[in-house]
């Protein structure tokens, strides 16, 4: 099995050294298990790609608020039969964009909404949001439902035997 931690937004610039301590120890024990964390843009700071790196191999994309250097704005991995790209804001034309880029029938991960979303496409591509730990914004209200809340969260992936399975982790999160 491949197990893989999926973080975004995290958008660490103004943190209180309380608050980093809190989000790195909180990531620790989230992601003890993962064969690698992809953060999918806006990290703001080098240092926290430090920190991940202590837990297992990243591979990160540039958010529009990312100065960090040699980020790319998009990247691609293949985990078994799955090419999985990893983009910080959808397209425009997400459907031609992921034709382009081979990912019919595998999985594209993006950040920039800060709402955790797992959804399928008509196209045959898994979307991933795993949200914002630090500055959440709660998903779309659904018609018949009660109001959602946004909440901090990051995203873990297991692909096994072919399988794919992914689910949302709410942080505890205080300031």
């Amino acid at each position: 099995m491949v197990k893989i931690g999926i973080i975004s937004d995290t958008h660490i610039n103004n943190f209180s050294d309380r608050k980093y301590k809190i989000l790195i120890d909180q990531l620790r024990e989230i992601f003890k298990d993962v064969d690698r964390v992809i953060h999918a843009g806006d990290i703001c700071k080098e240092e926290l790609l430090v920190e991940l790196k202590k837990i297992a191999p990243v591979q990160c994309v540039a958010g529009e608020n990312d100065e960090i250097i040699n980020l790319k704005r998009y990247i691609e991995i293949k985990i078994k039969q799955y090419n999985i790209g990893i983009i910080h804001q959808l397209p425009k034309d997400l459907e031609l964009f992921c034709k382009e880029k081979n990912l019919i029938g595998g999985i594209l991960i993006y950040g920039h909404t800060h709402k955790p979303l797992i959804k399928g496409t008509p196209f045959n591509v898994l979307l991933l949001n795993p949200g914002s730990p630090t500055e959440p914004k709660a998903p779309n209200k659904i018609k018949g439902f009660k109001n959602p809340i946004a909440r901090p969260s990051v995203m873990i992936l297991n692909i096994e035997k072919g399988i794919v399975s992914t689910f949302i982790i709410n942080l505890k999160f205080h300031d």
